[in-house]
């Protein structure tokens, strides 16, 4: 009967070696997508940023072609932050390789999250993907914004930059109900060696409170952005501006940030 289960045990193995692609991940976000997907096994290589522990390919724009070359890979995914040329020329021959966005707007998450697992076959990944989808909205239905006037700082750098019209974290925090009052689109950056110029311009907007992204390396907050009666709301930067599943974990924060402020 043990032996049974084991020739069991191999043949499922086998089958899955077989329909699991061995893929290189370009860029964390598509890491941790990957990893919801339940194909951490399937990930051969990753970037020089990545946190998983595999052989390291190069980065988002400088790929490192004979590192790749030497993990055999199936699949190769990055950001569109890669030149196409450049992704092309890193692929060994027969490799497929796909680029994704994510970073314009939650619908641009979950297509992304659906090409990606298209790419590697995962099965049901529509459905997988809507329940992303309707998951996401119901916890930001839960945040209660309540309308109030917010800037997203990602304010713990030098050069601290706001997000957006375009953005998928301005999609986010308008679903959880907050008016988000950057006068931009996409993404602003301040230089660092202008102060006046952050604080004047978050003064015009007049918001009620400052939501500051803020990352493991960064111990405080850029002091140009501290205005006297504006409070800063920190908040983990690892769970908000990586477009994928860990977002969830983030509007889990934000939900309990807003119930520790004062009504």
């Amino acid at each position: 009967m043990h032996r049974f289960l084991l020739v069991l045990l191999l043949v499922a193995h086998a089958v899955w070696a077989e329909d699991c692609p061995r893929i290189v991940s370009q860029s964390p976000y598509i890491t941790q997508a990957l990893v919801w997907l339940g194909l951490e096994s399937c990930i051969v290589g990753v970037s020089r940023y990545d946190a998983l522990e595999r052989p390291k390919t190069g980065g988002i724009l400088d790929p490192d072609p004979e590192a790749i070359v030497r993990l055999s890979p199936q699949l190769l995914i990055t950001s569109n932050w890669t030149p196409a040329e450049v992704w092309q020329r890193a692929a060994p021959p027969g490799a497929r390789t796909l680029i994704v966005d994510g970073f314009r707007g939650m619908a641009g998450v979950e297509a992304m999250l659906r090409e990606i697992g298209r790419a590697a076959g995962v099965a049901g990944i529509d459905e997988r993907v809507e329940r992303f989808a309707a998951d996401w909205r119901t916890a930001a239905a839960r945040v209660g914004g309540g309308g109030r006037r917010v800037l997203i700082l990602s304010a713990c750098g030098a050069s601290p930059y706001s997000f957006g019209r375009g953005t998928t974290l301005f999609e986010l925090f308008t679903a959880a109900g907050f008016e988000v009052v950057a006068d931009h689109e996409r993404i602003r950056n301040f230089p660092a060696d202008r102060p006046d110029e952050v604080a004047a311009w978050i003064a015009a907007r007049r918001p009620e409170f400052i939501f500051a992204l803020k990352n493991r390396r960064d111990e405080a907050c850029n002091a140009a952005i501290a205005l006297p009666g504006v409070p800063i709301l920190p908040l983990d930067g690892e769970r908000f501006t990586h477009p994928g599943p860990r977002l969830l974990e983030g509007i889990e924060q934000l939900r309990a940030t807003m119930e520790e402020m004062p009504r």
